[in-house]
C-alpha cells in the first residue's frame, strides 16, 4: 500500500474514537439510540478539530449493516466502503469548489431518488460557508422538508457567513479546541503504534505550536518524524519550527512583572539570534500572563505567578492589554524585532501605570478622612 500521513491513517473512524469533543458525540449517539434522528446538521468549530471525521462516522451509523445504531463495526464492509469513499449514498461536497446555484439545483434533484447501498442518502457539504447566497437560497425548500432518506451535515468554520434561514432548520454543534493534554495523549498512542520515541516535553511543544487542532498536531508529528528519524526530542521542535522553550518564555513574563528592561532586551536578542518565531513568543507570553490573571482573579486581586513580583489584577490586565495591542506591529511592521521589543516595554509601563479612576477613587477617600482628621485634632487642642 502507499505511504498515507498520520493524520489520514490515524483518522477517527468511531466515536469512541474521537478525542476532546464528547459533548458532541453523546448528543448524536442518544440520537441514534432512542431514534430522534435530525434531518440537518451543522458542525462548527476550528480547523482540526473533527467536523468532517464527526461527519462521516454520523454517516457510517446511518448506513452501517443493522444501522442505525451508534456502536457501529468499523470493519462492516459497508463502513469501510464509506471510510474509502466508494459508497454511492454518500456524497461530500465541497462548499468552496461547488458553490454555485447550478450545483445546488443538481444536488435538490438527485436527492429525490432512493438510496442506492444504504437506508439513507448523506449529503456532507465542507465549507458550506461559501455557498452563494443564489445557492443558500436553492437549499433553503429541500432543507426545510426533505425526504425522509435524505441527510445532510454542513460543515463550516465561519457560521457567521451562514444565512440565519439556514442556520434555523439545522441542529447545531459547537466543536472546541481540543485541549492540549488530549493532543499529548493522542500522539504518545500514535508514537507507540508508529515505534517512535519522543520525550514529553517534545509532545507539549507540539500540543501548544497545533493551537487545539488536532490534525494539525498530527501534522506537525509527521513532519517531526521526517525530520528526526524514530527519535524526537524538545531541542529539535523548537529548532524546526522556531519555537521558544517554556523556560525562557516564563523568564520573559518574570521579566515584564519586575521591570527589568535590560533582562528583557537580552532574552528578545537571544531568541532572534537563534531564528525563533517573535510572533509566536508574543502569543505564548500572552497565554502566560493570562494564567496570572485568572489567578489574581481567583485569590481576590493579585497573583505571583509572574514571579517574584507580586502584581495586582489591574497591573495585570494593563500588562496583557499592552500586549495584545502590540500584536499588530509586530505580525505586519516592517521591523519585527524592534516592534516586539517596544510591545514588550510599553507592556512594563503599563502595568507601572495606575488607572485614572483608582486614583480619583483613592484621592476621593482621602480627601474624606481629611475632615476627621483634622476635626480630632482640633478638639484636642482646645481641651
Amino acid at each position: 500500500m502507499s505511504y498515507q500521513v498520520i493524520a489520514r491513517k490515524w483518522r477517527p473512524q468511531t466515536f469512541d474514537d474521537v478525542v476532546g469533543q464528547d459533548h458532541v458525540v453523546r448528543t448524536l449517539k442518544n440520537a441514534i439510540a432512542r431514534g430522534r434522528i435530525a434531518h440537518a446538521y451543522l458542525f462548527v468549530g476550528p480547523r482540526g478539530t473533527g467536523k468532517t471525521s464527526m461527519a462521516r462516522i454520523f454517516a457510517k451509523a446511518l448506513n452501517c449493516t443493522g444501522g442505525p445504531k451508534a456502536d457501529f463495526d468499523p470493519n462492516d464492509p459497508l463502513c469501510q466502503s464509506i471510510a474509502d469513499g466508494t459508497f454511492l449514498d454518500v456524497i461530500e461536497i465541497d462548499g468552496a469548489s461547488n458553490n454555485g446555484v447550478e450545483q445546488v439545483r443538481e444536488l435538490r434533484d438527485t436527492a429525490r431518488y432512493a438510496p442506492a447501498q444504504g437506508k439513507f442518502k448523506v449529503y456532507i457539504i465542507d465549507e458550506v460557508h461559501m455557498l452563494s447566497t443564489a445557492a443558500f437560497n436553492a437549499l433553503l425548500k429541500i432543507l426545510e422538508e426533505p425526504p425522509a432518506h435524505v441527510k445532510f451535515v454542513f460543515a463550516t468554520t465561519d457560521p457567521q457567513k451562514v444565512l440565519p434561514t439556514i442556520l434555523s432548520r439545522c441542529q447545531r454543534f459547537d466543536l472546541k479546541p481540543i485541549p492540549a493534554e488530549l493532543i499529548v495523549e493522542r500522539l504518545k498512542k500514535i508514537a507507540g503504534a508508529e515505534k517512535i520515541k519522543v520525550t514529553e516535553p517534545a509532545l507539549a511543544c507540539i500540543a501548544r505550536l497545533a493551537d487545539g487542532g488536532m490534525r494539525d498536531a498530527q501534522s506537525i508529528f509527521d513532519q517531526m518524524i521526517s525530520f528526526c528519524g524514530s527519535e524526537i526530542a524538545e531541542a529539535d521542535v523548537l529548532d524546526v519550527y522556531g519555537l521558544v522553550a517554556e523556560e525562557k518564555i516564563a523568564a520573559l513574563a518574570g521579566a515584564l512583572a519586575a521591570g527589568d528592561h535590560k533582562k528583557i532586551i537580552e532574552i528578545v536578542d537571544d531568541c532572534d539570534a537563534n531564528g525563533r518565531d517573535l510572533v509566536r513568543l508574543l502569543v505564548d507570553v500572552q497565554a502566560v500572563v493570562r494564567v496570572a490573571l485568572l489567578d489574581s482573579i481567583s485569590k481576590g486581586g493579585a497573583s505571583d505567578q509572574l514571579g517574584a513580583t507580586e502584581l495586582t489584577t489591574e497591573q495585570i490586565t494593563r500588562m496583557l492589554d499592552a500586549l495584545r495591542e502590540g500584536e499588530g506591529g509586530v505580525k505586519l511592521g516592517l521591523a519585527e524585532k524592534i516592534n516586539f521589543e517596544v510591545a514588550l516595554l510599553k507592556a512594563v509601563e503599563a502595568s507601572r501605570a495606575r488607572a485614572i479612576d483608582s486614583l480619583i477613587k483613592e484621592l476621593s477617600a482621602l480627601a474624606e478622612e481629611a475632615p476627621l482628621a483634622a476635626g480630632e485634632g482640633g478638639e484636642k487642642k482646645k481641651d
